[in-house]
């Protein structure tokens, strides 16, 4: 069983229903596969064979899907790349996963012609360009047969400290991950939407594909703007969008937020970095039983926890990432891998048909993260008796201060509840005594300012005095890579900058 066939079925079975929408104009699911079934032919003619990578740098469009599902027509293997990474990145990418092709949006990679000579037979195209279109005329094909275990997309991790890892996704795993999907988040059928404010490169366009799979509305914006998501939702019915925290935190303090008619709002599904309790409260509040928060990474897409619908009607819950998804084991061990009782702190670990295969080309890394059947995620974290997991921290961002560990998130979770506060991120700094010292990143809401002492108040009211920041860096904004995750590595950096000056 692969993807491919699958969707092909449900295009004859939904043939007039509409499949893809974006600014160009609506496809129905028989133009859009007629589309796909020509441009894998073009593929073919190529020269690739099953199994070839074709790289997607593609803003969101309908072609994105178009080249997703052709190179799974054509039994090639996707490498989908975030729109917003750097051409060098890409490059990066293009050779590690030894490409055949490259699909890109005009200006993201403004010579293409140049790009490809420096990668040995790769071939590249602008969507929609007319070399593009020529490829969409050619005779359509038929689905190449693959099987469960042939990789299908290869999702490169973000690489925040050091060159990102491509990790190996089957159509089994796609498949799983969808199925949990509608076991756990919700039923789908072909009227509703799935819309994709998010770069579909990632979250947004993996879970595109449960929705693919019952016949669904695929309504695609390129970027993610509030205002426009509000019309979508006074426009489309049954809606779904997935929001990175920073995302679904936009969403809320926007002030629309509390005029826009949201009735036809049926699920946010959010996660890819932590969301804060006061943040989530607020999340709470406005859109009530219409979140899912999903734990997961790339190397078992957005499959390993879940705080249901339902969770999130109860406060106790809001401060976990709920259970283990259906179908998936979830575990908290030691550091030689034994399972640790409810309560303890220790290394979160998984098993199940979404993990991936391993590292492409990094057999170190793939036996570093798959042991013993598990994959061993670097999240630290605890769970309780009923089963609900509490992360943490990632292991490399814990400080240890006078032999004590102190968990940034647990400071940050403190800090962020202060009205003033927009956003925060605690490092460790070297110091000759304790061994490392808790330093804080601060931005206020603009127009505000808040002082240390106002800091240390919040937080002495929750934490430990051991735990409290000693020192604070009030800044505009924490820098962030182009997923929105904060760059401590940068945070830690610009602290020994300030130790050599």
């Amino acid at each position: 069983m692969s993807l491919a066939p699958l969707i092909f079925s449900v295009a004859r079975r939904f043939g007039d229903r509409p499949a893809a929408t974006d600014p160009v104009g609506t496809l129905t699911y028989a133009e859009l596969i007629d589309r796909v079934a020509r441009l894998a032919r073009a593929m073919h003619l190529r020269g690739v064979r099953p199994g070839h990578r074709v790289v997607l740098f593609m803003e969101n469009s309908t072609a994105f899907l178009e080249v997703l599902l052709a190179t799974w027509t054509a039994g090639l293997v996707a490498v989908p790349v975030n729109p917003k990474l750097h051409e060098r990145e890409v490059s990066f990418v293009a050779e590690n996963s030894s490409a055949k092709f490259v699909f890109t949006t005009a200006g993201l990679i403004p010579d293409l012609g140049a790009f490809c000579a420096m990668h040995e037979g790769v071939f590249g195209v602008y969507a929609g360009s007319d070399g593009y279109e020529a490829m969409v005329r050619s005779d359509p094909m038929s689905p190449v047969q693959r099987g469960p275990h042939d990789p299908a997309w290869i999702f490169y991790t973000s690489g925040t400290t050091g060159r990102p890892k491509g990790a190996i996704l089957s159509h089994r795993n796609l498949i799983f991950m969808s199925q949990a999907y509608y076991a756990d988040v919700g039923e789908v059928d072909e009227r509703d939407t799935k819309l994709h404010a998010a770069p579909m490169s990632h979250g947004s366009g993996l879970y595109g594909l449960p929705h693919l799979l019952k016949g669904c509305h695929q309504v695609i914006h390129n970027g993610f703007d509030t205002g426009a998501i509000f019309d979508a939702l006074a426009r489309y019915e049954r809606v779904t969008l997935f929001a990175a925290p920073t995302m679904l935190v936009r969403l809320v303090a926007d002030p629309g937020v509390h005029s826009a008619d949201i009735k036809n709002l049926k699920t946010i599904y959010y996660g890819g970095g932590p969301t804060y309790l006061a943040d989530l409260k607020r999340a709470v509040d406005v859109f009530g039983p219409r979140l899912f928060q999903l734990y997961g990474q790339g190397e078992t897409p957005m499959t390993a926890t879940g705080l249901t619908k339902a969770m999130h009607g109860n406060p106790e819950f809001l401060s976990t990432c709920g259970i283990a998804r259906t179908g998936v084991e979830v575990r908290v061990v030691d550091e030689n891998d034994h399972e640790l009782p409810p309560g303890q702190i220790g290394e979160v670990v998984t098993r199940s048909d979404c993990v991936m295969q391993g590292y492409l080309g990094n057999e170190e890394a793939s036996a570093t993260a798959l042991r013993n059947g598990w994959l061993h995620t670097g999240d630290i974290g605890s769970m309780d008796d009923r089963g609900l997991l509490t992360l943490h921290d990632r292991s490399k961002d814990m400080i240890i201060s006078g032999g004590s560990n102190i968990y940034p998130r647990e400071v940050e979770e403190a800090l962020i509840s202060h009205p003033g506060v927009v956003e925060a991120a605690v490092v460790g700094r070297l110091h000759p005594e304790w061994g490392e010292e808790v330093v804080a990143f601060v931005a206020c809401k603009p127009g505000l300012s808040v002082s240390a002492a106002e800091l240390d108040k919040v937080c002495l009211e929750q934490i430990a005095r051991f735990k409290r920041p000693k020192h604070y860096r009030f800044v505009e904004a924490l820098p962030k890579n182009n997923y929105g995750k904060v760059l401590k590595t940068e945070l830690r950096a610009r602290l020994r900058g300030e130790e050599s000056e």
